[in-house]
C-alpha cells in the first residue's frame, strides 16, 4: 500500500487553522467532504466516531504527530486527510506535546487488514525523524504530495 495513492490530495490541508483536537478532525472531515471523499451527510457520523475513538485513548503517537482513525460500514476503499499546523494542535498526545501533523483515516470495516496495512504505512513513515522534519516544513499541498512520493519510493527501494 502506497502512501500517497490512499491520502486524497484534494484532502491536504498545509495550514489547519484549529488549535484543537476535536475542530481539527472536523476541519479534515470537511476537507474530506470538500474532495468528494466522504458523503456531506456522514460527516458529523465520523466526527462522533474518531472522537469516541479518542476517548479510548489518543492516537497523537508523539513527536508532534497523530493519526485518528475509523473504519465504516460499506465505505468504499481506504481514505485519507492530512492537516498540518505551523502552531500545534492540542491532541492530548503521549508526549504531551502539541501535534503539527495529523493523518485521519477512514477505512472499510469489512477489510480490517486494509485498515492495518494503511496503519503500518503511515506510521512506518511518521516514525521517521526526516520524514517528520520534512512534513513540517510543508506549507504547499505539492509540497505534501512530494514527500509523500518520496517516502513511497523509498520504501519500495529497500
Amino acid at each position: 500500500m502506497k502512501l500517497s495513492t490512499i491520502v486524497v490530495k484534494k484532502a491536504i490541508v498545509p495550514s489547519l487553522k484549529s488549535t484543537r483536537r476535536d475542530d481539527a478532525i472536523g476541519e479534515l472531515l470537511d476537507a474530506l467532504v470538500a474532495s468528494g471523499s466522504i458523503a456531506a451527510t456522514k460527516r458529523d457520523e465520523f466526527q462522533k466516531a474518531v472522537i469516541k475513538r479518542e476517548k479510548r485513548g489518543s492516537t497523537g503517537i508523539g513527536h508532534g504527530v497523530a493519526v485518528p482513525h475509523v473504519k465504516a460500514a460499506d465505505f468504499p476503499s481506504v481514505t485519507v486527510a492530512v492537516g498540518l499546523s505551523e502552531r500545534g494542535v492540542e491532541f492530548n498526545a503521549l508526549d504531551r506535546q502539541p501535534v503539527h501533523a495529523i493523518f485521519l483515516l477512514v477505512s472499510p470495516e469489512e477489510r480490517p487488514e486494509e485498515h492495518i496495512a494503511a496503519m503500518e504505512v503511515i506510521v512506518g513513515c511518521l516514525g521517521k525523524d526526516q520524514f517528520r522534519r520534512f512534513l513540517r516544513q510543508a506549507r504547499e499541498v505539492h509540497e505534501v504530495v512530494t514527500l509523500l512520493e518520496e517516502a513511497d519510493a523509498g520504501r519500495t527501494q529497500r
